[in-house]
């Protein structure tokens, strides 16, 4: 009777030889937590087109934070939602701005246990809802806006952030940044680069967690999901430019780009795993269509295998109870 000689399966037979042999692993120390916290609040509220994920008070923003640490993750990406916006954004560079309150928080609750990271952009903190400054016409100002960078870096160092997280894809907004805090004497202040950051409809539920007022969208600024090539033209830009770090975003629909990043620096490669897939998993699984926890890890590993090796996602925490509890 013929068989196979070379049986492939002998290696997936039991739980214990899977795990022998797994080719990636995910660690809850390469998991970022975004957290949002809104101006005014005085307890957490649901946001509804994100199950499960709040806007915080500053109290449960503490509180939230500690129970992140307590789980491994290896870092917290801070947003604000002020109470009132202008043009200009003023809330972002103003020291007693919601989100470099936040930071101070932050920083007071968990120290450098974990990685505090801000995001480094004006969508939150302006009237219309763009990443930058406008021209008369409406235009995005590129030049006007990197200004404005600047002073946001300067102000969210000295709330004490470790980490800036530059996400408005304005052209030379790593190198403004870079030097505008080493000019500040905040030189150990990292920079984690939106270098691949694409005009994506999977944002849709994050728009409704910063209570955005954007009109019209980010095509002149963010990137074509067409183009892959741009993308390595970008983030060779902002490694020149003094990135600590660069990112890909979003994650899963983007997957070749994160390979693509990976292969060509010699830097820490991250990938954001946006609302807009958290939202589908999330509904997916209140319908009852999938197993939302082996889906979770599955899209985590996925993001992980193609390179990534850090991972911005809503469910880090949670996730970290599980891959512990796996390991």
């Amino acid at each position: 009777m013929s068989y196979p000689e070379i049986r492939p399966r002998r290696l997936r037979r039991t739980a214990a030889v899977r795990r022998l042999v797994s080719e990636t692993r995910v660690d809850p120390a390469e998991l970022v937590v975004p957290m949002f916290v809104k101006e005014g609040l005085t307890e957490p509220r649901q946001i509804a087109a994100m199950p499960g994920v709040l806007q915080h008070s500053r109290d449960s923003l503490r509180k939230a934070a500690a129970e992140a640490v307590q789980a491994g993750v290896g870092g917290i990406m801070l947003f604000g939602v002020p109470a009132s916006r202008d043009e200009r954004g003023s809330g972002g560079v103003d020291p007693a701005g919601i989100l470099n309150v936040a930071i101070r928080d932050v920083v007071a609750e968990v120290g450098d246990t974990t990685v505090v990271m801000s995001d480094l952009c004006l969508d939150e903190f302006t009237s219309h809802g763009h990443c930058g400054l406008l021209t008369g016409d409406g235009a995005v100002d590129n030049d006007a806006t990197l200004a404005a960078y600047a002073e946001m870096a300067v102000a969210q160092a000295a709330a004490g952030v470790g980490m800036v997280g530059a996400s408005g894809m304005m052209d030379g907004q790593v190198g403004v940044v870079r030097r505008a805090l080493d000019a500040a004497g905040h030189t150990d202040v990292a920079v984690l680069a939106y270098a691949a950051k694409y005009a994506s409809a999977f944002y849709g539920p994050f728009r409704d967690a910063v209570e955005s007022a954007l009109e019209g969208d980010r095509r002149t600024y963010q990137q074509d999901p067409a183009n892959l090539r741009e993308s390595l033209r970008e983030v060779a830009l902002d490694v020149a430019e003094g990135a600590d770090l660069v990112m890909v975003k979003p994650a899963l629909p983007y997957l070749d780009v994160v390979a693509a990043v990976r292969a060509a620096v010699d830097v820490p490669v991250a990938a954001y795993q946006v609302s807009g897939e958290y939202a589908m998993v999330e509904a997916a699984a209140a319908n009852g269509w999938i197993d939302r926890e082996r889906v979770m890890l599955e899209t985590l590993t996925s993001i992980r295998r193609a390179g990534a090796q850090i991972i911005l996602t809503y469910w880090a925490v949670e996730a970290a109870g599980l891959l512990r509890q796996r390991s």
